[in-house]
């Protein structure tokens, strides 16, 4: 039997998923699990990649100990981040997405290069994390000076494995950098804003094959989490899709990008996928549950408070995608902020949170019909968020929708897949 290994890192965990086929079908068994989180440094969110990558390893070793015929492995994480190099060394700190550094290099981004001719050329949302500007503020410190390539986290991660430093189309395609027309780096972009051109390589499409590992072959799958949940997807039909997590995305496939006025005006996005585009939105998702639940009721159990949100009659709404929920000091205060009335209690909270992601959800679901052109009978829910049934049913009355929700483990399956498919 041939196995291969996915390793799923999220902004708050990460896990080892061994699969193979059975029955025609992927089955799959988690390995290993381990915490993931930033950490403030000098003022600044950062990612601790020297313990991220202890646990890669310490994760594979785990794996090799029961099944050491392993054929093949792949790293997915979120989108964005990267970390700088110099040769075979790293430079410190590796900055983490919610960290304010942007703040003041996006504004110059713009001067060069308007938002609406970014966007034009490269069909990708207005994002303060977006790599185009991180990139341009580490420019703007003097970081890039003698830096010899950028690697985004899993690619950083795999080449730390295997010696084999690579850029993948799909998680490339999240930063702002990448050509609507040619799905690879943009040159005018990067020439406009005087980057480095050498550490912009040509991209490599998911599949890829990379160098070794203890013997095991380091494969390149849809590298952006998001692109190998959306592989994961057992779906009757090119329907909507919520990949549910910290991040709620919800998109559709679509066969070219779509970079109108329209388009960029309702702030969607065109990710690359495998053989299709990705045209989807990023809604602020389980982020609100999470630190809601971090400052008003940690360790509480999910259920439990799914129950008594449930149980709330506070029904008032916010909008979740307001920027003052991104990284707030005090989650409960980002509410208050944008509340007339203030929850009695804390399931109040979670109730309005729940409902204000459902009214998010219909909001998007009529600007994708209507950008798309094209009516959607069902919306696939997969990941963590899949598992709320009160979420999903307010989810299917705000939008008219039916609700297919998959508590799967879809990411890993993505990755599995388009390894399974390299290696055979």
């Amino acid at each position: 039997m041939k196995y291969c290994l996915a390793v799923d890192i999220g902004a708050s965990s990460g896990r080892h998923i061994l699969g193979w086929l059975e029955d025609g079908k992927i089955a799959v068994k988690e390995l290993y699990r381990f915490p993931n989180g930033v950490t403030e440094k000098d003022g600044h969110l950062t990612w601790d990649i020297e313990g991220l990558f202890a646990h890669v390893k310490r994760g594979i070793d785990e794996a090799l100990k029961d099944y050491p015929d392993i054929a093949s492995l792949s790293i997915d994480t979120w989108g964005v981040d990267y970390v700088l190099m110099k040769g075979d060394s790293e430079v410190l700190p590796c900055y983490a997405y919610r960290d304010t550094r942007t703040q003041a290099s996006i504004p110059e981004v713009h001067k060069m290069i308007p938002f609406e001719e970014l966007y034009s050329r490269t069909g990708i949302q207005f994002q303060p994390f977006n790599t185009i500007y991180q990139l341009y503020a580490d420019k703007m410190a003097g970081r890039l000076e003698g830096v010899t390539d950028f690697l985004l986290m899993p690619e950083y991660l795999l080449y730390k494995l295997c010696g084999v430093k690579s850029h993948e189309y799909t998680n490339a395609t999240t930063g702002g950098m990448v050509s609507a027309k040619t799905g690879q780096f943009d040159a005018e972009i990067i020439s406009r804003l005087g980057l480095p051109p050498e550490l912009f390589c040509i991209l490599s499409q998911p599949g890829a094959k990379l160098g070794t590992y203890r013997s095991i072959q380091c494969v390149l799958c849809p590298s952006h989490d998001t692109a190998s949940a959306v592989e994961g997807i057992p779906m009757d039909g090119d329907e909507l899709y919520i990949s549910s997590g910290t991040w709620s995305l919800l998109g559709a496939k679509i066969p070219a990008p779509i970079t109108t006025p329209e388009s960029m005006k309702a702030n969607y996005t065109n990710e690359g996928g495998v053989g299709y585009t990705r045209y989807l939105k990023n809604i602020m998702g389980m982020w609100l549950i999470n630190r809601l639940r971090d400052e008003l009721c940690q360790g509480k159990d999910f259920g439990e408070i799914v129950r008594e949100a449930e149980a709330s009659t506070f029904d008032e709404v916010v909008n979740a995608d307001d920027s003052v929920f991104l990284a707030p000091e005090s989650m409960k205060a980002a509410f208050d902020s944008q509340l007339a009335a203030k929850p009695g209690d804390s399931a109040g909270y979670f109730r309005c949170a729940y409902r204000s992601l459902a009214q998010s959800y219909r909001k998007a679901v009529n600007e994708i019909e209507h950008n798309t052109g094209k009516t959607y009978t069902s919306i696939y829910i997969v990941g963590g968020g899949a598992k709320n049934q009160f979420l999903n049913r307010l989810t299917e009355e705000a939008t008219g929708k039916k609700v297919v929700a998959l508590p799967i483990e879809a990411t890993a399956l993505g990755n599995l897949k388009i390894q399974m498919e390299a290696v055979n």
